[in-house]
């Protein structure tokens, strides 16, 4: 039952996530590059070496919050009802 419960919160948990990885990565780009914006895949000025480290940088960054958030969620509900979410 508590899976069933959790499944809801998990969900909202990881958009929040998703919001605040973003956030994160365009703040430590903007420190890192001195740019407002990251390389996109089809920019033209820059080169592959910007444009794979940025999608590695917000991809490790991403990956770090996200299961930041889940841990803390499953962490959280085992506090609140005694049972680890599986």
């Amino acid at each position: 039952m508590n899976k069933i419960l959790y499944k809801p919160f998990s969900i909202a948990f990881s958009v929040a996530g998703g919001v605040a990885a973003g956030v994160v990565f365009k703040q430590i780009w903007k420190r890192l590059s001195g740019e407002d914006e990251a390389p996109q895949a089809t920019s033209r000025e820059y080169g592959w070496g910007e444009v794979l480290a940025a999608a590695a940088l917000q991809g490790a960054i991403f990956a770090v919050v996200k299961a930041a958030i889940d841990r803390g969620g499953a962490a959280g509900v085992r506090r609140l009802t005694g049972d680890w979410p599986d």
